[in-house]
């Protein structure tokens, strides 16, 4: 065999643990989860229906997907329908910065949830250790400010889940598995809600 075939080997095998610990994750998740998926997308489709808009929040891969989460509530998931209120609030470079040099960088995502927040609106806190001061910080201002508190989090949800009302809690400490499972999660949610909005199913 030669050193090639060798590489390629490894990288097949490779390929594959990873992928089967993947899926292996989504079906614990599915196990252990499945009523706090179904009470996240609950708050949303309440959400939408009462008027108020959907903010989400998260640092790094995290921030990804809350922009990734509300362009598709904004455009559209998979069917053609009014485009629904969410803004991720991680895009606006010289909102980021003013705050974090004015006020710390833990307060990044509480000023704006405090400047565009309002009751009835839900907003969505993305930690995959569940630690992140800016998420929690955030999710503090919301519950004062008379908002629905949602946490997207790993392992035991850490410090997020006594700071939101759900909080799914991904059963693992490899971040990007987290990741994974959150982005599934939240295209799961996306499909409830657009059903529940925009279809008699």
């Amino acid at each position: 065999m030669t050193p090639v075939d060798s590489r390629s080997d490894a990288y097949t095998r490779w390929a594959v643990e990873e992928i089967e610990a993947s899926i292996d994750l989504k079906r614990r998740t599915l196990e252990t989860q499945l009523p706090v998926i179904v009470a996240i997308a609950q708050r949303i489709v309440d959400t939408f229906r009462r008027g108020n808009r959907v903010l989400l929040c998260g640092n790094g891969g995290s921030a990804a997907d809350a922009q990734h989460i509300a362009a598709e509530f904004v455009s559209r998931f998979r069917r053609e329908r009014r485009g629904l209120p969410a803004i991720a609030l991680t895009t606006d470079t010289s909102i980021l910065t003013a705050i974090g040099n004015d006020y710390g960088y833990e307060r990044v995502f509480a000023r704006q949830v405090e400047a565009l927040g309002q009751p009835g609106d839900a907003v969505i806190g993305i930690s995959t250790s569940g630690t992140s001061a800016s998420v929690l910080a955030a999710m503090r201002t919301a519950r004062d400010g008379g908002m629905t508190t949602i946490g997207l989090a790993g392992a035991t949800g850490g410090l997020l889940i006594d700071h939101v009302e759900v909080c799914l809690c991904v059963p693992s400490h490899n971040t990007a598995r987290i990741q994974e499972v959150h982005i599934t999660v939240a295209h799961v949610v996306c499909e409830i809600v657009e059903r529940a909005l925009f279809s008699s199913v």
